[in-house]
């Protein structure tokens, strides 16, 4: 076991101090570029916390932009030189909306196209499509009206 992982993390704000560690393992290269991280449960064993604390550490982490998410594959290490795209088909769907609404293309009060027309252009799931949505909603960009569609809240500065 290494050494800065073999003592315990004690005190408040567990989830921290495992980030702090990561984040200097990442520095030190213990964990190059484009590689994963070990799981959530192994991650959990070596700095002997529960896994929520870890879950809570890797948070601020990918909130940083130092690690990402990605489906099948676990949190892997950001490469400042290469952009890594969206990991969710609705997070595609939810940027190309943001990017009409920042643009002007939809405009304040417009309303957006309707569920069935953003699966068809998307070529996904209703449930993906409303996620994007809910997501926008969550961010204030949209609100929806009982009945009459989602609209353009305001557009972003």
């Amino acid at each position: 076991m290494r050494a800065a992982t073999s003592r315990w993390l004690t005190g408040g704000l567990v989830y921290r101090q495992l980030a702090d560690r990561i984040r200097a393992q990442i520095i030190a290269g213990e964990y190059p570029r484009g590689s994963t991280l070990p799981s959530e449960p192994a991650l959990a064993e070596r700095f002997r916390v529960a896994r929520s604390t870890v879950r809570r550490g890797l948070a601020l982490l990918e909130g940083e932009g130092l690690i990402t998410a990605l489906p099948g594959r676990g949190r892997v290490v950001n490469d400042p030189d290469q952009e890594m795209g969206p990991a969710y088909r609705y997070q595609v769907i939810a940027n190309d909306l943001r990017e009409q609404i920042r643009t002007g293309a939809l405009v304040a009060g417009a309303r957006l196209p309707s569920e069935m027309a953003l699966r068809r252009h998307h070529g996904a799931s209703r449930n993906t499509v409303r996620q994007a949505l809910d997501e926008l909603r969550r961010e204030g960009l949209i609100v929806a009206a009982h009945g009459k569609g989602r609209f353009v809240r305001f557009a972003p500065d």
